[in-house]
């Protein structure tokens, strides 16, 4: 599906770029990746951020901020307090954290692969290329940097090279959902839709596919045409409070196509006459 009007394309790219993951980086030093608050003087729990509540993850930032105030130096409390405040909206303060972590630890290659991440959530598209770029080791290439850098080149407009990021991505690490998920998102920025959705249900249906996945799924249904099946896709989760949060986010996503209203009076079942 190749969208033709401007004005949606325009809309399509906004759409596009939001749900891309840079968030694809490692940020604690797990061999999974998972963002674990569980080790040196951070807060401890068994849930990571991204399974919290709203007001769980403030609670739990907050916390983390404390441990960061006490000892700001530290690699592990300084990158799971970025990582937190990114999450919370709160970019320009995660940025600064990441940039005071990167001093203490200039040649540490996840540090440098956070602050990249951070400079992307900033808005600072050329500067994290440049920081992601760094990270990586052509001998020892990480998946996950190749992800960010193409979710960078996405943003940047740059699709093609972002596709090719994907899949040397998926080359180490495949199927991967974040990476399944980004390159999705990267089709529904050049308006193929289709293309878009394939990759998005592969990555929805892989071991480890997190809300993000669906919710980018139940949007490119939904700017389909399919609005109750988006609907239906945005409420699958067993926490009804992430469920909550999904339709949210499918709803202000939509309304920025202006596509709600329309829509959801497509599906409506017609009455007899």
């Amino acid at each position: 599906m190749r969208m033709q009007n401007p004005g949606s394309a325009n809309r399509l790219q906004i759409m596009a770029t939001a749900g891309l993951m840079v968030a694809a980086l490692a940020l604690t030093g797990c061999a999974s990746g998972k963002k674990e608050l569980t080790t040196g003087s951070i807060p401890k729990t068994t849930r990571s951020l991204d399974a919290l509540s709203g007001s769980e993850l403030t609670r739990a930032v907050d916390g983390i901020g404390q441990a960061y105030e006490r000892n700001p130096k530290d690699r592990n409390t300084g990158l799971s307090y970025a990582n937190g405040l990114m999450m919370t909206g709160r970019n320009a303060q995660a940025l600064a954290v990441m940039q005071q972590v990167a001093i203490s630890h200039p040649s540490d290659r996840e540090v440098l692969s956070a602050l990249g991440k951070a400079q992307a959530a900033a808005g600072q598209l050329e500067k994290a290329l440049g920081t992601i770029l760094r990270a990586q080791t052509p001998d020892r290439p990480d998946w996950r940097l190749y992800s960010a850098e193409g979710a960078v080149l996405d943003q940047l407009g740059r699709s093609s090279e972002a596709r090719s990021r994907y899949r040397m991505a998926l080359q180490i690490q495949p199927n991967d959902p974040s990476v399944l998920s980004n390159l999705g998102m990267s089709h529904v920025l050049s308006g193929d839709l289709k293309t878009a959705e394939t990759y998005l249900r592969q990555a929805s249906q892989q071991p480890g596919a997190d809300s993000r996945v669906r919710q980018n799924l139940a949007l490119v249904v939904g700017l389909q045409g399919r609005f109750q099946e988006a609907e239906q896709l945005a409420s699958q989760e067993l926490d009804p409070q992430q469920a909550a949060a999904n339709l949210q986010y499918l709803r202000g996503m939509l309304a920025q196509q202006n596509s709600w209203k329309q829509l959801s009076s497509q599906d409506m079942p017609k009455k007899k006459g």
